[in-house]
C-alpha cells in the first residue's frame, strides 16, 4: 500500500487510572488492514481486544459515553478507510467468545467470535439441521447477528432464538430475536450494544446427509465466487426485483478495475482487492459501479458491505449519487 497512513493521538493516557483494572489488550494506533478480508485500511485509534464478557463490561462502563466504540469482527463484510478510525476498536478475541455449545431441544450456542463455517459444521456434525446456511457466509457469528447474515434461502433471524450483548453503559443483557428487529441484511438492536453470544435453534437431521449438502455449497461457492482472493464477499444488496450481479453485468460493470482495485470476472458483486490496493481504489471501483447500474437502469444499488473510518486528505471518494458526475477523480 503506497499511501501514508495516518497516526491518530494517543487516547490511552486520556482515560485514567481504571485502564489498570482492564485484563485485555490495549493498543494505541493498531494497524488494521490485516484484520479484514479485503487487507485495506488504517489504524485504530485505541484498540481492545477483552479477555471474557466481564472485561469488556468494566470497560464500556468507564469509557467515556463521547468517545466513539467501533466493533470489528472477522472483517469479511467491512470495508475501512485509509484514514482509520477515531476513539475504540473492539475485537472479541476466539479464546474468551469462540466457544460452541450443544444444548437440548436441538439447540446451539456459539460465541460471537467463531467463524460461521465452523456453527455450521459442528451442529451437522451433532445432527442439528437449519444451519448448515452458515457454510456459505464468510464471516464471524457477530457480523451474522448485526448484518442478518443469510444465503440459500435461510437468514440468522430464521435460526437465532435469543443473544447475549453489553451494552454502551457496560451492563450485560440478553435480548430475543424480536427485540433485534431484523429486516433484510440489518437488525435494529440497542444502539452500541456488543454481541457476545447466540442461542440458535434448529431441528432433527441426519448428520451424513446435511454435511454432504454443505459439500454442495462449498463447491458451488468456490466454482462461482472468488474465495481465495482479498474479498468482502457481496458487495451490494438485490434491488427489490433484480439480482445484484445481473444488473451489474448488464451495466458493463464485470471486470471493472481502477488502480489495483477490480469487480470480479467470476462474480460480479465481488469486489476485489488484486495486490497491494489502498481502501480509496477499492471504494472508488464500488461508487463507480453503482453510477454505472444507475446509468444503464435507474437503479440504486445500495452496499452491503460495511464502510467506515476517515478519508486519507486528498483520497476521498463522493457518493456519486451527490448530483456531480463521479468520475472517480477527487
Amino acid at each position: 500500500m503506497n499511501v501514508h497512513l495516518p497516526q491518530w493521538p494517543d487516547l490511552l493516557p486520556t482515560l485514567g487510572s481504571w485502564t489498570a483494572e482492564i485484563r485485555g489488550q490495549l493498543i494505541p494506533n493498531q494497524p488494521l488492514d490485516e484484520m479484514t478480508t479485503l487487507r485495506v485500511g488504517g489504524p485504530a485509534q485505541l484498540f481492545f481486544r477483552p479477555v471474557d464478557e466481564d472485561d469488556l463490561a468494566f470497560f464500556l462502563k468507564h469509557l467515556p459515553a463521547e468517545i466513539r466504540v467501533t466493533v470489528v469482527g472477522l472483517g469479511s463484510n467491512l470495508l475501512i478507510r485509509d484514514g482509520g478510525l477515531d476513539g475504540v476498536v473492539i475485537r472479541l478475541p476466539a479464546k474468551g467468545f469462540g466457544a460452541i455449545d450443544i444444548l437440548d431441544g436441538h439447540r446451539v450456542r456459539a460465541g460471537a467470535a467463531v467463524p460461521d463455517v465452523k456453527v455450521a459444521t459442528a451442529s451437522a456434525e451433532a445432527g442439528i439441521d437449519g444451519l448448515w446456511f452458515y457454510r456459505g457466509i464468510p464471516g464471524g457469528i457477530g457480523g451474522a447477528l448485526y448484518m442478518n447474515a443469510g444465503c440459500y434461502g435461510t437468514e440468522t433471524r430464521n435460526r437465532m432464538v435469543e443473544l447475549r450483548a453489553v451494552t454502551r453503559q457496560g451492563e450485560i443483557i440478553t435480548l430475543t430475536n424480536e427485540q433485534m428487529g431484523y429486516l433484510y441484511r440489518k437488525s435494529n438492536g440497542p444502539r452500541g450494544a456488543v454481541f457476545t453470544s447466540a442461542t440458535y435453534q434448529g431441528f432433527a437431521g441426519d448428520p451424513e446427509k446435511i454435511l454432504t449438502e454443505m459439500r454442495t455449497v462449498t463447491e458451488r461457492r468456490e466454482s462461482t465466487q472468488p474465495t481465495r482472493a482479498k474479498t468482502a464477499g457481496s458487495t451490494f444488496k438485490n434491488p427489490e426485483g433484480h439480482s445484484s450481479w445481473k444488473v451489474i453485468d448488464e451495466a458493463g460493470g464485470r471486470g471493472f478495475t481502477f488502480g489495483r482495485a477490480q469487480m470480479s470476472e467470476m462474480h460480479s458483486n465481488f469486489l476485489i482487492n488484486m495486490g497491494e490496493a489502498d481502501a480509496f481504489e477499492v471504494e472508488t471501483v464500488g461508487e463507480s459501479i453503482r453510477q454505472k447500474v444507475r446509468d444503464k437502469h435507474g437503479i440504486e444499488l445500495k452496499w452491503e458491505v460495511r464502510r467506515m473510518g476517515h478519508f486519507v486528505p486528498g483520497r476521498e471518494v463522493r457518493e456519486f449519487m451527490d448530483g456531480a458526475p463521479f468520475t472517480g477523480a477527487v
